[in-house]
């Protein structure tokens, strides 16, 4: 079966997370990537660990590998005339270039959507910064704590008498990635049906403050911080994360599935006590409840948790590690994870895009090594010769 994006043509001109996510959705859903990387250098997450034995590799990165799987790798250096213009021709044939390029930064290398659109009226230019394309913020340099930050989301994590918390990994970075996935589809979808295309711009800052949920709108409705408080990993004793004998469980109980929580608890007890009778009765009591709650999951390890919930269909959760996923039944059942073999870095197993089709199923191949397709691509698309190629990496152009 054809994947379902083996028409497009994508040009990456990304580096670090946000524009390699991005285009590696693209990828594993069968669009051609053609990743630029810097000569001699290539993307900056090749810097980044682990490497296999804890040896720095700039082929052996989890990061990069993880980032870039199902591309094609070219090497070419934008700066310069030479690179810049070869870079305009490669995106002539493409339905969208993604970029990471401030704009000044932009501005500076010539590679702006009117560059590539100059060449191409229909193609797509996704802009993925941390600020935006305007505003006062919009050539400032960020990470991805910057965005978290900024986005509002460390100011509702963490204890209320503590500062605020940072969360794991690197996920205001997937976030804007994600949202740039999404807005490239729509915007080669739109340049299709109208004939010209656009520029889609993702501001991490942004898309962190459109997700704060329910509490953005609601503040600016009644100007009240009472949603916005801090409230750690209680929001109240039903819904929390408590110790087990082995580790975590979550508990998110409503008051439509209470009765279920208290049968998995073996508190049916609770049913009938008036400091737990009913919701509001349950929540001017909540620290009474809270110490049921503890007593009950400090009994019980994860695995037995997660069968009592299933027994009863109660709101129960064991908190999973990273080691419980891989190990994980379910997952490994829905061959969720799958053997990747890199030439270089060895197998891994890497998990499959979180979206199925099985009518048009991908294949994850491994990330390319740096200027690997150099030959093919520029071959393909420009004609070059291997001549041309020599002459090229000669001057530092490629």
């Amino acid at each position: 079966m054809t994947p379902p994006l083996a028409s497009l043509r994508i040009l990456d001109l990304t580096s670090g997370v946000s524009g390699p996510w991005c285009s590696k959705l693209l990828a594993c859903y069968g669009a051609d990537v053609i990743k630029i990387e810097r000569p001699g250098i290539g993307d900056e997450s090749r810097g980044h660990g682990r490497f296999p034995g804890g040896v720095p590799h700039r082929e052996k990165s989890a990061l990069f590998l993880w980032l870039n799987t199902s591309k094609r790798s070219i090497t070419l250096d934008v700066a310069t005339a030479t690179g810049r213009a070869l870079a305009l021709r490669i995106a002539a044939r493409c339905d969208a270039v993604i970029t990471d390029y401030r704009p000044a930064d932009a501005q500076r290398l010539r590679l702006t959507h009117d560059d590539f659109a100059a060449m191409n009226a229909r193609i797509v230019t996704t802009s993925v910064t941390a600020f935006g394309q305007s505003g006062p913020y919009a050539d400032w340099l960020a990470t991805n704590l910057t965005s978290y930050a900024s986005g509002g989301q460390h100011y509702l994590s963490g204890d209320p008498d503590r500062e605020p918390l940072q969360g794991g990994g690197y996920q205001a970075l997937y976030q804007a990635g994600t949202w740039a996935f999404g807005a490239t589809l729509a915007a080669i979808w739109n340049a299709r049906a109208c004939g010209i295309g656009q520029q889609a711009e993702i501001a991490g800052q942004e898309v962190m403050a459109a997700i704060l949920e329910i509490y953005l709108p609601d503040y600016a409705y009644r100007k009240s911080e009472a949603l916005t408080l801090r409230r750690g990993n209680f929001a109240s004793a039903a819904v929390g994360i408590y110790p087990a004998i082995d580790g975590h469980i979550g508990i998110h109980a409503m008051p439509k599935n209470w009765p279920q929580l208290i049968k998995a608890m073996d508190a049916e007890w609770m049913a009938t006590d008036e400091r737990f009778i009913d919701n509001r009765a349950r929540l001017r009591n909540d620290d009474e409840l809270m110490a049921q709650m503890f007593v009950f999951a400090a009994g019980v390890t994860r695995a037995e948790a997660s069968e009592r919930a299933g027994q009863h269909r109660a709101p129960i959760s064991p908190v999973n590690t990273v080691a419980d996923l891989l190990e994980s039944k379910h997952l490994n059942t829905r061959n969720f994870f799958v053997d990747v073999e890199h030439p270089l870095a060895g197998t891994f197993r890497y998990p499959v895009p979180g979206a199925r089709m099985p009518t048009t199923p991908t294949e994850l191949r491994p990330a390319p090594l740096l200027g690997q397709h150099n030959g093919e691509v520029y071959g393909e698309l420009l004609g070059l010769t291997r001549r041309d190629l020599a002459k090229l990496s000669a001057a530092s152009v490629i």
